[in-house]
């Protein structure tokens, strides 16, 4: 068994991890991809090319970038739920939104400036790329900034909990590798996986809890992105594999659960969240970022699944 290595600084369990499996998908990914490049390519599912116009799709990466940790999937989403990415016939609402992006005219006039490249000047709902930027703003505006209460500013967008749902759940469409692979997460699950998606490109800092100490580590990302969805877990990686509810070991994971990693169930050093497709998001170790990796579910250090998500019915 390849030595993995490990450390804990300040009762936080981490790892400064050699994951035989992952390693070498994670060179490759330093080599070809940027942390800007992995927020906004690699996480795009052939669904999403297929079903937003390559223009919008652009312009959704791009006006994501108004708010630090939001995903331009969930842009995307809005987007798709709003006017099916402007293809509404009309894009005029009964409530009187308007727009591929569905603003009320006085509404977008508190988010429409600064113009972003390429707006309209003076700036109009209508126009795609001021829409998508003044959604950004709003989102930003309203709890999406760093992914701290994503649920909260979809809300303000629309107040309803349905939309929050059908938002969340396209958003994960969009950004799966592949959507007919695994089961759509739901609930908590999804809520975990789309903060996560948001921290993509994130640094890595040891014990880091988030944005306020510059970055996350493995536990501190599983931690927040779990608190996204309103459910409490532990700190550490060690005590949120015995918080559990564990996985009967040899179980196949779902999105959304959580997957350790170390010398044995006794000695957690790493965790992850499984996002499908035998892929994860993490926190690797210092000097990377946050990112998507191969979930390594067969190699010797991996020590089984959580679903955290199970406390609230995150799974049916």
């Amino acid at each position: 068994m390849t030595a993995l290595l490990a450390k804990t600084i300040g009762g936080i369990g981490c790892t400064v991890i050699a994951l035989p499996l992952l390693a070498a998908a994670a060179v490759a990914g330093a080599l070809t991809h940027s942390p800007t490049s992995q927020a906004n390519t690699l996480v795009a599912s052939g669904y999403a090319r297929s079903d937003i116009p390559p223009r919008m799709l652009a312009l959704y990466q791009r006006g994501a970038r108004e708010c630090p940790g939001l995903a331009w999937t969930v842009l995307a989403a809005i987007g798709k739920v709003e006017t099916n990415h402007g293809r509404h016939p009309t894009m005029i609402s009964s409530a009187g939104a308007v727009g591929p992006m569905q603003f009320l005219p006085s509404t977008f006039k508190a988010y429409a400036h600064p113009v972003p490249p390429g707006g309209k000047n003076p700036p109009t709902p209508w126009d795609p790329v001021d829409a998508v930027h003044a959604a950004a703003r709003l989102l930003c505006a309203n709890g999406a900034r760093n992914g701290r209460n994503l649920r909260r500013a979809i809300w303000h967008y629309n107040h309803s909990t349905a939309y929050v749902n059908q938002v969340l759940k396209i958003a994960d469409q969009y950004a799966a590798a592949d959507r007919s692979v695994s089961a759509s997460p739901t609930g908590p699950a999804r809520t975990a996986i789309a903060f996560a998606r948001a921290q993509i490109g994130t640094p890595y800092v040891w014990g880091g809890d988030g944005p306020a100490e510059g970055g996350y580590d493995c536990s501190g990302l599983t931690q927040a992105a779990y608190r996204s969805a309103g459910i409490p877990i532990p700190r550490v990686a060690q005590d949120q594999f015995n918080a559990g509810p564990r996985l009967p070991r040899g179980s196949r994971p779902a999105p959304g659960d959580l997957l350790f990693y170390g010398d044995s169930p006794h000695h957690i050093t790493h965790v992850a969240l499984y996002i499908g497709n035998g892929r994860i998001i993490e926190a690797p170790r210092p000097g990377t970022t946050v990112r998507e990796s191969p979930a390594g579910t067969d190699s010797p250090a991996y020590q089984g699944a959580t679903r955290p998500a199970a406390r609230s019915g995150g799974h049916r």
